[in-house]
């Protein structure tokens, strides 16, 4: 056993940045600062500090330690409405629009193939060139009931998707689903027969909210009632366009398994690969269209 030599200073423990009265003899594998046990937190290597995890540390290093992630992958983030806020806004902005300017505006924005809008004018339409007409339909609405049903749907279904695929990921799953549900509208239905509103990406929400459920092994049953109910209004309530409906509902479905099942090392070429692809077939759909009204 050996013996304390006189003289020799006891060596003391390092004390936890956070917490100076706690000795510790754990450090941050990143920033290598004492952590205590209530302040580290496990990563893929050793631990790291809740400074280095937040991207905080202050320390002059660049933040690296594995951040808490969502099943897409995304970091997550404090305000997981942000995304659906806005779009609730742009969509009620331009129905205020749509008061103000009347059929006019309509006329301008909402979707159809190939048609003449006034008695005597020129053809218009997605086959004449108008192509932001598959984006600029989605934000339109004439009704108070269809904008409110809509509204309701984007925000109870948009905060829950928005935390769990995150932003990026969730504006990209909202804009192809309602532009896939107004290609498949463009190619099936007649090219006179206007279309407007969110529908088709809501039911692309729809879609996505039931991959999302099943990859993470929640009760499918509130869902499932929820969109049976609105594929029976599809089908059985007049004027409404059910081609934007599927289409969206399909799309938003097929991108968001491709988006949860991704490998984790190949899940940005994986995820954003299915948002291109997806992207190229509703441009060959449109393609395919305009040859067949225009010839």
């Amino acid at each position: 056993m050996e013996q304390e030599q006189p003289g020799r200073p006891e060596q003391s423990l390092a004390t936890c940045y956070r917490h100076p009265d706690r000795e510790t003899g754990i450090s941050c594998t990143r920033c290598e600062r004492s952590i205590c046990p209530e302040c580290m937190i496990t990563a893929s290597v050793g631990f790291h500090c809740p400074s280095c995890v937040s991207g905080g540390s202050g320390t002059g290093h660049a933040p690296s330690a594995n951040q808490p992630r969502t099943v897409a992958g995304s970091v997550l983030v404090g305000d997981t409405r942000l995304v659906t806020k806005i779009l609730l806004g742009v969509n009620l902005a331009v129905f205020v629009a749509v008061l103000v300017y009347g059929d006019r505006l309509v006329n301008e924005l909402m979707l159809f193939g190939r048609a003449a809008t006034e008695a005597w004018g020129p053809l218009e339409g997605v086959a004449e060139g108008e192509v932001y007409r598959l984006v600029s339909s989605m934000f339109l609405h004439q009704e108070f009931l269809h904008i409110a049903m809509n509204m309701l749907g984007l925000w109870f279904l948009g905060p829950p998707l928005e935390a769990a695929l995150g932003r990026a990921r969730f504006i990209t799953l909202y804009l192809l689903s309602g532009l896939a549900g107004g290609a498949l509208t463009f190619l099936i239905a007649s090219p006179v027969q206007p279309s407007l509103g969110a529908s088709g990406a809501i039911f692309g929400l729809f879609g996505a909210t039931a991959v999302v459920m099943r990859r993470l092994r929640h009760d499918m049953r509130p869902i499932a009632v929820l969109l049976a109910i609105n594929l029976i209004f599809t089908f059985t309530w007049e004027n409404i366009a059910w081609e934007a409906h599927i289409g969206g509902l399909v799309a938003g479905a097929l991108l968001t398994f491709a988006i949860v099942h991704a490998p984790r090392e190949r899940r940005a070429l994986v995820q954003w690969g299915a948002a291109a692809g997806l992207l190229l077939v509703i441009a060959a759909v449109c393609v395919v269209r305009t040859v067949q009204l225009v010839g």
